[in-house]
């Protein structure tokens, strides 16, 4: 179900959308725009998770008005709190800060809680991918907690339940979103991004299927196009774009710039979470690190591959895919003996430097649409 991406204008570009109820914006303008303009990150976020507590009230509503039984409704609402609102809301928020960006006049209550309803819908694809990643990648836990299929009574449960989740996506979409110009806009590029992920997940999957090593198929080309597709769409460009076509901008240019300075953003971050699989604390980063035990296409086996000589990467060859502390250990080893980690805090400095200096030179789009997301994910540690 490919569906090119629509990176032309908004259908009547900028027009606001009508009031989702009487009461929205009781203040009026001046008070939405001094709000928007001393708004903390704190205050977005509790804002944020108030949408979410309506849209999974609205989604259990709508089954129970269908005729769903009772044990169907109540497993519905707890996979849904179990799966979705619990990560850090880098994604949702974006589309919030980028609306911000994107129209500093002052955007309306209604655009903005449909901005938000679009930011949950990007949280929503997220939970999707996240549980059946886990299944595939046989992980044991997420956001500090047992994965969704680990839990009690769900195992393979959660691959319908991840379709689910990538159902009511549209339902929220058509719900809040069908009287906006841009609503046909926002389903194809939802499809299309899914289709991206699921095209990077692939190339994750037969790269490196759990107890096979084949090393040489472990390139940088190979890895750059399974980060691009597997997180830069999704993570980045989606949230970017979505508030772009929310604030009506019609120019290509621009979308195109979008993409490239979102698939490097993509990329840095994916390079980062390698790392901190690695290196991260489980307490701090919510999950016990599996990328070596899982055989996966990493970019710091793919380092150590350019680097090692012979004997090392018979360590590589002995040890990496296997689900065996002792061999996961002798890795890490490894990974110190050829100082990874320094060539990682060089790469990281470099990769920041370059995209601060791509999105300033650009005057297509605000700078605060991207910079903002650089400075979420520069040095993180979860």
């Amino acid at each position: 179900f490919f569906f090119q991406p629509r990176i032309g204008p908004a259908r009547g570009a900028r027009t606001m959308a009508p009031k989702r109820t009487p009461t929205d914006d009781p203040a009026g303008a001046d008070a939405k725009k001094a709000k928007a303009a001393t708004s903390t990150l704190a205050e977005d976020k509790k804002d944020f998770l108030e949408v979410f507590t309506q849209l999974r009230s609205e989604l259990v509503q709508a089954e129970k008005d269908d005729g769903q039984v009772t044990i169907a409704v109540e497993w519905i609402d707890r996979m849904v709190e179990y799966n979705v609102p619990h990560g850090k809301l880098n994604r949702g928020l974006a589309v919030v800060d980028g609306m911000r960006a994107l129209l500093p006049e002052g955007v309306s209550a209604d655009l903005m809680f449909r901005a938000q309803v679009v930011g949950w819908c990007i949280e929503w694809l997220q939970a999707a991918f996240l549980v059946w990643d886990d299944i595939m990648d046989e992980s044991v836990t997420r956001r500090g907690q047992p994965c969704w299929y680990k839990s009690a009574g769900v195992d393979m449960n959660a691959i319908n339940d991840g379709l689910v989740l990538e159902c009511q996506i549209y339902t929220m979409l058509k719900r809040h979103c069908k009287v906006l110009p841009c609503y046909a806009d926002l389903l194809e590029m939802f499809h299309d991004v899914t289709f991206r992920t699921a095209s990077g997940q692939l190339i994750d999957l037969i790269t490196a299927p759990i107890g096979v090593v084949d090393l040489s198929k472990y390139t940088e080309e190979a890895y750059m196009r399974i980060v691009t597709y597997k997180t830069a769409f999704y993570s980045f460009y989606l949230p970017a774009a979505s508030a772009m076509h929310l604030a009506g901008i019609a120019d290509t240019a621009a979308y195109a710039k979008a993409e490239e300075i979102c698939k490097l953003l993509g990329q840095f971050f994916q390079i980062q979470d390698d790392y901190l699989d690695c290196y991260g604390d489980p307490e701090v980063i919510g999950k016990i690190g599996t990328d070596i035990q899982d055989n996966k296409c990493g970019w710091l086996v793919v380092q150590a591959l350019k680097k090692c000589d012979a004997s090392q990467r018979k360590v590589i060859e002995d040890n990496y895919g296997k689900k065996d502390k002792a061999c996961e250990k002798a890795i890490k080893a490894l990974y110190v003996d050829l100082d990874l980690e320094a060539i990682y805090r060089t790469y990281e400095e470099m990769s920041y430097q370059k995209l601060k200096a791509i999105i300033e030179d650009q005057t297509l789009l605000p700078h605060h649409l991207f910079g903002a997301m650089l400075t979420k994910i520069y040095k993180r540690e979860k």
